[in-house]
Order: structure tokens, then C-alpha cells, then sequence
């Protein structure tokens, strides 16, 4: 049975793994990234790589749940901000 504390972390975990989601379906609807920096996606992405490394170490399912989550978003908008060329202004 979980703990409050466990149950406290994957809450946690969930809740962070939701919050580049809107980012995600927002510029994948506008099929435009140009507002995103990618200095700022690259750092997540590279954090999320070492968080990952640290979870699995430890095996600590809230960090690894969170950062996977996390990983493949800011590996999508890294996608998104090379493949989405900025449309031409009229």
C-alpha cells in the first residue's frame, strides 16, 4: 500500500508531466513554434536526460514518470520548432 508520501509524489509527478502538454497541442493546432525559444527547450530536454539518469539510479518511479513525460514533450516541440517553418507576413 502507498504511502501519503509516495501517493504525494506521483500526484506531483503527474501533474508535472502535464504542463508542457498545452504547449504541445497549442503549436501543433497553429502549426507554428516561432514564439518557443530553443535555448530554453534544449535545457529542459538536457535536464530531463539527467533526471532520468538520477531516477532510474535511485529508482524513484515519481522522477521517471515526470521526466519521461517531460523528455518526449520537449523533444516534440524541439521537432516542432525545427520542422514548422515561420510563414511568410503579409
Amino acid at each position: 500500500m502507498m504511502d501519503i508520501y509516495e501517493s504525494m509524489g506521483l500526484l506531483g509527478a503527474v501533474l508535472s508531466s502535464l504542463t508542457f502538454l498545452p504547449q504541445v497541442v497549442r503549436t501543433w493546432k497553429i502549426k507554428s513554434a516561432k514564439d518557443l525559444s530553443m535555448g530554453m527547450l534544449v535545457i529542459v530536454f538536457c535536464s530531463t536526460i539527467v533526471w532520468l539518469i538520477y531516477g532510474f539510479a535511485l529508482g524513484l518511479m515519481p522522477v521517471i514518470i515526470a521526466n519521461s513525460a517531460i523528455f518526449i514533450f520537449s523533444l516534440t516541440l524541439i521537432y516542432f520548432k525545427v520542422t514548422f517553418k515561420p510563414k511568410d507576413v503579409k
